[in-house]
């Protein structure tokens, strides 16, 4: 999991559109309030996503969820 502190947010996922919608979708079921950064990137240059990589989406939460959302994405990401 890749985190970056900062105001209060943190980067918790990167990765495909695809997996990071479904993280989003899983943290938001366990109500954390989630958002993707570069979405957009996902759908015009998929090519160019890859987990962790300069294109890939990312998943944003607050800081406070940190600990909740790291467990359901360690479950995620063991599947």
């Amino acid at each position: 999991m890749k985190t970056k502190k900062g105001n209060g947010i943190i980067e918790v996922f990167a990765g495909t559109s695809i997996d990071a919608e479904i993280v989003r979708s899983l943290l938001e079921d366990s109500d954390i309030i989630a958002f993707l950064k570069n979405e957009n990137m996902g759908t015009i240059a998929p090519w160019h996503v890859s987990a962790g990589g300069a294109g890939a989406v990312k998943v944003i939460i607050n800081s406070n969820d940190y600990d909740k959302a790291k467990l359901i994405i360690e479950e995620y990401e063991n599947r």
